[in-house]
């Protein structure tokens, strides 16, 4: 088998206005194209029929993290200039990683005014990216003030205006940390979970917060020299032992989303193979060749071209089955994207 490892292999043709811009309602009423990874054969279903693909003694593992407002909007002190703030990640005590617009107007030492009396911040570090680092000083819980200041960080294709917040979030989303939604668990409803549960599927958790790396493109020519982003995960104690109850009694691990999916194979990787209780930070980079240790099956939305998202899940279901899946989904008229449609690869 030939391994595709130049970007331009990942590409596909994609009309614009099957970029999803709104989200179906209800949910789990989003188009489902399900491909078999053996035969490379499609079925064209609903998402609310995925729990006919799902067998007893199934376990479902699902990303609760949840997505932080992120965009904030800030006033220089000494100029009175307007900066936009895009939160990235924690990396320490109320100091952040952030993405800054305009860049030029936030060097280190420059201040910000985010709400008088309430949040304010001081630039520490500019890194080697462009990114500055920022700590924050606040009156009272910093994540209760950023839900009130904060705006939906939607990814750069989303034009249109999100009128609910919690649409881009999971009905299942708990922990807090995300610079966007992990999308693939965006098509369930607790209904949906609660029918998925009752056929005797077990349903596990694990926390990747998802960084805005997850859009930033391919530029090497030759994918293997793409340096990878770095997220953070947590997969609890009982999580590990559903796994592995669920493989020793011959049961399928079906992971809701890249982000899960990088985390199972992660925790695998990082412990010959075994899933135990884990805490940590991942920069795996899955594309054809790598050998999954725990994955038995995959449901994900429609992923960017050339993007390391398309290069994992070909990785999983095969180069070949993938690309032709995905040129039937535009023929189809499927929606691509966050706020598009699913793929349930079994």
């Amino acid at each position: 088998m030939t391994l595709k490892n130049k970007t331009s292999d990942y590409f596909y043709e994609l009309p614009e206005e099957l970029i999803a811009q709104t989200p179906v309602e209800p949910r789990d009423h989003s188009s489902m194209l399900v491909l078999d990874r053996e035969t490379g054969k499609t079925q064209h279903k609903h998402f609310y029929d995925v729990s006919d693909y799902l067998k007893p003694g199934d376990c479902l593992i699902l990303n609760d993290s949840r997505v932080l407002p992120a965009r904030i909007f800030g006033t220089k002190k000494d100029t009175g200039a307007h900066v936009e703030f895009l939160l990235l990640k924690c990396v320490g005590n109320n100091r952040w990683e952030t993405l800054v617009k305009p860049g030029r107007k936030a060097k280190v030492g420059a201040e910000f005014v985010f709400s008088p009396g309430v949040l304010e911040g001081k630039i520490t570090d500019v890194l080697e990216d462009g990114n500055r680092i920022i700590d924050f000083s606040c009156e009272g819980n910093f994540y209760t003030i950023l839900e009130e200041l904060g705006k939906m960080p939607l990814p750069p294709y989303i034009t249109a205006e999100l009128k609910d917040q919690e649409r881009y979030q999971t009905v299942y989303s708990h922990e807090l940390g995300s610079a966007a939604a992990p999308t693939a668990g965006l098509h369930f409803t607790k209904e949906l979970l609660k029918k998925i549960e009752e056929k005797g599927v077990k349903i596990g958790y694990v926390t990747l917060h998802v960084g805005l790396g997850t859009f930033r493109p391919v530029k090497a020519e030759n994918i293997t020299e793409h340096k990878m982003h770095s997220e953070h995960y947590h997969l609890p104690k009982e999580t590990a032992d559903l796994i592995n109850e669920t493989k020793k009694n011959g049961g399928r691990v079906i992971a809701v989303g890249t982000t899960s999916c990088r985390t199972l194979e992660s925790v695998a990787t990082f412990n010959d193979g075994k899933i135990l209780e884990s805490d940590g930070w991942t920069s795996i980079f899955i594309y054809p060749g790598y050998e999954f240790k725990v994955l038995d099956g995959l449901i994900t939305n429609f992923h960017l071209p050339e993007s390391t998202l398309i290069m994992l899940v070909s990785a999983f279901a095969g180069y070949e089955h993938v690309m032709a899946a995905y040129k039937e989904a535009v023929e189809k008229r499927y929606r691509f994207f966050s706020f598009g449609d699913a793929m349930l690869i079994i």
